[in-house]
């Protein structure tokens, strides 16, 4: 199922690239919408399933609630390292092609994670992998859309924006079938899920849901918003 589930998450990613090429004026509703989905699942799913799996805590802190903002942490790291915002940005300065690859590479690798997250958290629940799948579905759209960004901005060839795009929408496949080769032990799910949560709650807040405001501040895309977090929990009640 994992694997399955992960084949849309390669559809949107490559739906995202395409967009990239062509839509102009409706991506801030589509990200918008994108970035509440995403805040829904960390917040009102995946934390609280992390903070149950993930074991005794450390220090008095719940070991998940570390790995959430190790995770947190970590992607705001490899965020500054690689100056993904000031090319989203478009900000002025000399682009040397192999950082736009460099960061493509990261959007890939990201995926890859996106894929080992969906498949353990189908090995918890068959409702804990819905909820992450509509996450990892989502905001491949919102992958798909930078990694073809992120490299052609930097002017590299089309050929090779387009190549780090089909990487990047391979990757969750990828990532999802390495679960089928094992099962994690519960506290090791639970913290993996606790940092994955806290680089998708980065992802949302300080990437998508700004790109979406950036250029539209308008009512619509925050509605979009608050409309993708009352979808997850919708389907948190249902599921549960």
């Amino acid at each position: 199922m994992a694997v399955f589930v992960a084949l849309g998450a390669f559809l949107m990613t490559l739906v995202g690239g395409w967009v990239a090429q062509r839509v102009t004026d409706r991506r801030h509703l589509v990200l918008g919408l994108a970035g509440g989905l995403m805040l829904g699942v960390v917040g009102l799913d995946l934390l609280p399933e992390a903070l149950e799996a993930a074991g005794t805590p450390v220090f008095g802190v719940p070991a998940a609630l570390l790995l959430f903002v190790g995770g947190f942490l970590v992607a705001h790291l490899v965020e500054r390292l690689l100056a993904a915002r000031q090319v989203a940005h478009g900000a002025d300065g000399e682009r040397v092609p192999q950082v736009g690859l460099a960061a493509a590479a990261a959007m890939v690798g990201h995926s890859l994670m996106d894929g080992i997250a969906l498949g353990a958290a189908f090995q918890i629940s068959g409702s804990m992998g819905v909820a992450v799948a509509l996450a990892v579905i989502s905001h491949d759209f919102a992958d798909g859309f930078n990694t073809y960004t992120l490299t052609s901005l930097y002017g590299n060839a089309r050929r090779k924006a387009l190549l780090m795009l089909f990487a990047a929408a391979a990757a969750p496949v990828v990532g999802a079938a390495t679960t089928l080769l094992f099962t994690l032990p519960e506290e090791l799910l639970g913290g993996y899920l606790g940092f994955f949560g806290g680089a998708l709650l980065y992802l949302a807040a300080a990437e998508i849901l700004p790109e979406a405001h950036h250029t539209h501040p308008a009512r619509s895309t925050l509605l979009c918003t608050v409309g993708g977090v009352g979808f997850i929990w919708l389907v948190v009640g249902i599921a549960e």
